[in-house]
Formats: structure tokens, sequence, C-alpha cells
């Protein structure tokens, strides 16, 4: 298997802003599959590709109130240090936003973690980074435990990045490297927020609840107007005429799995208003984030990795999901939800 991920592109240059807008507009503008992998080659060939691919670049995030003035800024790239503290950080940017290339052997689909985290962990709202780490170590009801940095970015790799369809069957192990410059990539992003304190902009953002019931079929028509043009009619994402991934998959074997946090209806929701469409991010209804967030979440993925053994689907329901607003466990559309794929797909190459 290749080392390289099909995720992973080289992050543009600081001049390339506005020529980025340009081409996702353009491959907004179109809906025909090869002119869209023609231009998603260009972009990527050019430094052109979109924040939440490269991790570089802002996109304006929608804040709950409308105003991002008083939310934290995060340090320039430039003023990263030029010693061996300023070399781990870049690793850890590395790792971040070209996942599947700097940390291959523990990713098991084609996401990288700037898929999420907007900006290089940079964006508000988009569960940035900065605002993570001076909240750790704190203690998570999801494995009722305290929680370090470490752990808590072991759980994105056995979630988030599916690690058990990884070469490595699962995720780094404790005292590795990609956990140490990860953390000196938050440590260094962080820098001036006080200990202890969670900063406005953490997370996703809050939503209004919805008016209606959230419905899939409402969703379904969001989805086809706004998102299928990136991610494709059937939510697998698109790859340029290289293969490689140009818009991530939404579900499917190459996306994140059950016991990710984005499989929960009100994260995907939250994410989605604040965030998207990544040309216009704020443009849906609360309504329509719910729908399309409904939509998306209701599509089978990877299995829970936690649902080893003996574990049965209703056990493994009871015991983690039932508590969640979630479809896991459901039959939607003649499949039950929550089975996974008889193994792990393993990424493209």
């Amino acid at each position: 298997m290749s080392s390289k991920h099909p995720s992973d592109t080289t992050p543009p240059g600081p001049d390339s802003a506005k020529g980025g807008r340009t081409a996702i507009r353009a491959i907004l503008a179109v809906g025909g599959g090869l002119t869209l992998a023609v231009l998603g080659s260009l972009v990527l060939e050019f430094g052109l590709a979109p924040s939440w691919l490269t991790g570089q670049k802002p996109v304006p995030a929608a804040s709950p109130k409308g105003a991002m003035a008083d939310l934290f800024t995060p340090p320039p790239e430039s003023s990263i240090p030029n010693d061996e503290f300023g070399a781990s950080v870049r690793r850890g940017m590395a790792i971040f936003t070209a996942t599947g290339t700097n940390a291959h052997d523990f990713v098991g689909n084609n996401l990288s973690c700037s898929n999420c985290h907007l900006d290089a962990g940079r964006q508000a709202f988009s569960a940035p980074m900065w605002a993570a780490y001076p909240v750790y170590p704190k203690y998570r009801s999801k494995n009722k435990m305290v929680n370090t940095m470490e752990d808590r970015i072991k759980g994105c790799f056995t979630y988030s990045m599916n690690a058990q369809g990884s070469p490595s069957g699962g995720p780094p192990p404790y005292g590795s490297d990609v956990y140490r410059d990860l953390q000196a990539y938050f440590y260094w992003m962080s820098k001036g927020l006080p200990i202890g304190e969670t900063p406005d902009g953490a997370g996703f953002g809050k939503i209004d609840k919805p008016a209606l019931p959230p419905s899939r079929e409402r969703g379904a028509q969001v989805f086809a107007a706004n998102c299928a043009v990136c991610h494709g009619k059937d939510g697998l994402g698109q790859t340029d005429v290289n293969g490689k991934t140009v818009f991530p998959p939404l579900w499917g074997p190459h996306s994140f799995n059950w016991g990710a946090g984005m499989h929960k209806v009100s994260s995907a929701a939250a994410f989605i208003q604040h965030n998207m469409p990544l040309s216009e991010p704020g443009k849906l209804s609360a309504q329509e984030a719910w729908d399309v967030a409904t939509f998306v979440d209701s599509h089978p993925r990877p299995k829970d990795p936690r649902q080893t053994g003996a574990i049965t689907l209703q056990e493994a329901d009871k015991k983690w999901h039932k508590s969640s607003e979630d479809f896991y466990g459901e039959t939607v559309d003649g499949v039950v939800l929550g089975t996974g794929y008889p193994k792990p797909a393993p990424a493209a190459n």
C-alpha cells in the first residue's frame, strides 16, 4: 500500500486565498462530474484547494450572533519559532492537515483532521484546537474518565479517523511522537488563552432547535441543492483525476465511524449551520441544517470500534448510543445501521 493518502495536499501559500475562493466558486458552479474532477485536480496542483481540505486560510464562519470580532485570534504560522520546539509544531501541523500521509499507519479512511477542524484547527465554531487545548485534562462522559489531551487525540484517531481500518489496525500507541507533535502544535496555537476556561468560539457553536422535527426527506433535498456538488450525489466524496480526495466522504466505508462525534445529528447540525456550504457558511437555516444532518447521519458507515467480540448491536446501542441523537441500530431504507461492513475497507491509494 502506498504511503500517500488521497486526501493529502500541499498547503497553499499565503497569497492563494483570493485564487482559492475563485476556484471553489467555479467548482460549485459546475455540475458535471468530469469537469469537477479536472477543476479539483487544478486547485490541488496550484495550491487553491479549500481551507477545510488543506487546513490553510480561514473561511468566514457563521457566528451564533453574527459577530466574530471578539473571538481569539491564534498566532500566525510565521511566528512558529525556528528551533526544536518549532520543528515539532510544524510536524504537528503537517499531521493535522495531511493526516493520511504523516500518520499513515493509523488512518483508516479518506479524512484528515482539518476536514472537521477547519483552517488547520484555527477556525472558530469548527472545534478549533486553540479552544480545546486549555481545558484539558478534563472528565469526559464518553469514556467515563479524566482525559489528557493525548487521550483525546487517541479518541479522534479511534473514531473520526477510523483507526480500526488503518494499516496498524488501531490508533498511535501512547507516547507516540504523533501525539507529542500534535500537542506541541495545539499548545503553540493557544498561546495567550487562560488555562481551564472555555473560550468563545469553542466546539461547533450553538444551533436553535428546529421548528419542525428533522426530516430525512427534506434533508435529501437540502443535500442535493447544497452539498452534492462537492461531496457527490452518493455522499462518498469526490476525487480528482489523480485519485486524490478533493471533497471528503460523508458516509460509507471511507468516512468516520459510528463512534465519532459527528455521527450525532445535533453535532453535525451545528457544524453544518456555522460552516457549510463551504462557499457560503451560514447560508442554511437551523431547520435546513437539522434536516440535512439527519439525512447525512442516517447512512451506513464503519462500525463503532467499541462493539467487539460478543457485544451485540443491541447491547452497544444501549450502552453507548441511546443517550445521543443518532440512528445507530435503526433500520433505514432496509439497512440496519451500525453493523458497518464485512471488514474495515482500506482507504483509497
